[in-house]
């Protein structure tokens, strides 16, 4: 199969470029104690990180869901002090834009949440098109986000590749028909996803973004 040429490098947030796992599932179980006065433990919660609030919500079958999500969004922003780039990651972009790519970002975050991370204030000017929850009816697993972000931003199909750290991410830019790179930092084995790429460093996306342009 011929390999496609990128323009645009659409980006999720959280475990992509943000290392959020303590802070998503720590502040994830503060809310099920508060919520459901259970007491779940990191690794029971940590297959729920990365996946948006009202699925969760659903999957652990929550009445209140918007209670829920409230109280979730309230927990994780006063964790946020937990959350650091991942390395490199600062460097990386600035670098990418040099190189002549279009950055993006399409996440899980509303634009109130993006908005309020300091680490994305910093890089706000970086990215050209940003979509967020609050940009389509459906999400992840849905390829609506990243059909929002074609939209917007003009590109087509082949001129994209979607950095992503979970299945949602996978099957999402599966149904848009984008092509996907997967984030393991830690190693874990990517999950079993047939990604087309892999990465687990800054180095790993460079040199996807090098080949391939």
């Amino acid at each position: 199969m011929e390999q496609r040429k990128y323009n645009h490098l659409i980006f999720d947030i959280d475990g992509t470029l943000l290392d959020t796992e303590k802070t998503g599932v720590l502040s994830l179980q503060r809310t099920v104690k508060e919520l459901m006065g259970k007491d779940m433990t990191y690794d029971e919660l940590y297959p729920y990180f990365g996946i948006p609030t009202f699925v969760v919500a659903q999957q652990m079958d929550v009445e209140d869901k918007e209670l829920a999500a409230h109280l979730w969004e309230k927990n994780f922003q006063e964790l946020m002090y937990l959350i650091v780039p991942f390395e490199g990651v600062h460097e990386m972009l600035p670098r990418l834009r040099e190189m002549g790519f279009k950055l993006g970002v399409v996440t899980s975050r509303s634009r109130f949440e993006f908005n309020f991370d300091p680490h994305l204030k910093q890089w706000k000017d970086l990215f050209d098109t940003i979509i967020t929850s609050d940009d389509s009816l459906r999400h992840k697993p849905f390829p609506d986000p990243l059909l929002a972000y074609m939209s917007r931003s003009g590109a087509t199909t082949d001129e994209c590749i979607y950095f992503g750290d979970t299945e949602y991410d996978f099957e999402c830019a599966r149904a848009a028909g984008i092509d996907f790179a997967l984030a393991d930092w830690r190693n874990r084995g990517f999950q079993g996803i047939p990604a087309q790429y892999r990465f687990s460093s800054v180095e790993e996306i460079l040199k996807i973004s090098e080949t391939l342009r």
